[in-house]
């Protein structure tokens, strides 16, 4: 009778446990069911999770890592995506699946037309020509990094050199953290290296504002070590280029934007409006920002509007709009608005912060409780007046006092050059590259890049 009550006594705690995890486990699903229609904000344009249903052990290790908290969850006992416009590419969850079901990628690449089309190697289908960071689809600062070094990896692999020293062994356009690493990782490989960079060091993060954080995530920087943190400051990481620069001499031209890339005397012969240079490689560094898109509505061309913010202590006291729902749109706002006296609203075309990383969801949401930011969601800027602006919102067409106008909504990527160069970008028919050999006259014999 005694092993009969101790049994039962077993059978009854074991049946509370399973039930309480069943309740659980139904209770999360549903929360991650209405987190995932919630967002419902489309397919990404960048990299994020893909999931194969068919390794996935339903563990959850992947949700329980990723520092966005909400990219993925757990529905019907496998791993899913809840809000893939959150993931920022850390990598995280794939790191953590113990069976590979993961695989950090972008959305139908080989329909893509703003994204060339690359092989394993970050080649393109133009033999010794090379892709690095943002301009492949894959963005944060230590993807762009490990972008950079590999590029080089796979060119100084081809084992070949240049005799001339007029001719480089590779033409690094872009001086960002991939063009950056490219060119750190060229001197450890004791090859030659030009760069070329349309405004000054830092690429995009140079637009950031005055003491931004900029996500890094652990990363190794070629010729300088393990930089740790999830995050450093823009001036951090601008003074740790420019050390590099100076510290290994490499040779680098500021405020020379590319104008044709094409091929002569056996060799790429790359032009900006004042210079132009050779090389037996190409690396493609120049991240997808390009030049500031602009919204071409009346007023826009006025000293009073800007595209990018450098100092927010600079503005005091001030009416000031923030265009834009994306990360450095929310940044520019909150610093603007912990500013003296400032009245800062930003300005969105969708009803909430979609596509903004963990911590500025956080410290925007901050920001907007204590009053320093006020949101004026699913609206659109339509004018720029001398003291006002005008807004088309839910509520009507709305006029406010103005001082000044942000306008963070991304920039236009060099595609055409690209695209004019020869470059393959993404189409229903070609999934892949098509390359035979490495570059020479009959191979290459000279489509040219030309930007207006």
């Amino acid at each position: 009778m005694e092993g009969i009550l101790i049994y039962s006594s077993v059978a009854v705690v074991a049946l509370l446990i399973i039930l309480t995890n069943v309740f659980s486990f139904r209770h999360q699903q549903r929360i991650d069911l209405a987190r995932r229609d919630d967002a419902d904000a489309g397919a990404p344009m960048a990299q994020y999770p893909q999931v194969d249903d068919d390794l996935c052990l339903g563990c959850g290790s992947c949700v329980r890592v990723c520092p966005e908290g909400d990219v993925l969850g757990m529905i019907y006992g496998k791993a899913a995506l809840l809000n893939p416009l959150r993931c920022v590419g850390h990598g995280a969850c794939a790191d953590a699946c113990p069976v590979g079901a993961i695989s950090i990628g972008i959305h139908n690449l080989h329909l893509r037309d703003d994204i060339p089309l690359l092989g394993d190697d970050q080649q393109t289908n133009i033999p010794g020509i090379y892709v690095a960071g943002e301009l492949g689809g894959i963005s944060l600062v230590h993807n762009a990094v490990n972008g950079g070094r590999r590029a080089i990896e796979k060119i100084a692999a081809t084992k070949r050199r240049s005799r001339n020293k007029k001719i480089k062994d590779v033409i690094i356009i872009g001086a960002g953290p991939a063009g950056l690493s490219a060119a750190l990782t060229a001197v450890e490989h004791g090859l030659s290296a030009q760069i070329l960079e349309q405004y000054e060091i830092g690429g995009s993060i140079r637009m950031f504002a005055k003491r931004a954080m900029v996500m890094v995530q652990p990363v190794d920087m070629p010729l300088y070590g393990r930089l740790n943190d999830a995050e450093y400051s823009k001036e951090f990481l601008l003074e740790l280029w420019q050390d590099s620069i100076k510290r290994h001499k490499l040779d680098m031209l500021s405020h020379q934007q590319v104008k044709r890339i094409g091929w002569e005397n056996d060799a790429f012969k790359v032009e900006s409006a004042n210079t132009s240079v050779y090389g037996n490689h190409v690396v493609l560094a120049l991240g997808r920002r390009g030049t500031p898109r602009k919204l071409n509505i009346p007023g826009e061309t006025m000293e009073k509007v800007s595209y990018d913010l450098s100092d927010a202590g600079d503005y005091q006291n001030q009416n000031i709009l923030v265009v834009g729902g994306g990360d450095s749109a929310v940044q520019a706002a909150m610093m603007l608005g912990k500013q003296t006296g400032n009245r800062v609203a930003i300005s969105y075309r969708k009803e909430k912060f979609l596509r903004i990383k963990k911590k500025n969801e956080e410290r925007i949401n901050e920001s907007i409780a204590i009053g320093q930011v006020v949101p004026i969601y699913n609206s659109n800027l339509l004018e720029v007046k001398a003291r006002s602006v005008v807004l088309k919102t839910e509520q009507g067409i709305r006029e406010m006092k103005n001082d000044f106008v942000f306008i963070m909504v991304g920039g236009i990527p060099p595609v055409k050059m690209l695209k004019e160069m020869g470059i393959q970008f993404g189409n229903a028919e070609k999934k892949t590259p098509n390359r035979t050999v490495m570059p020479g006259p009959s191979q290459y014999s000279g489509p040219m890049a030309m930007v207006s």
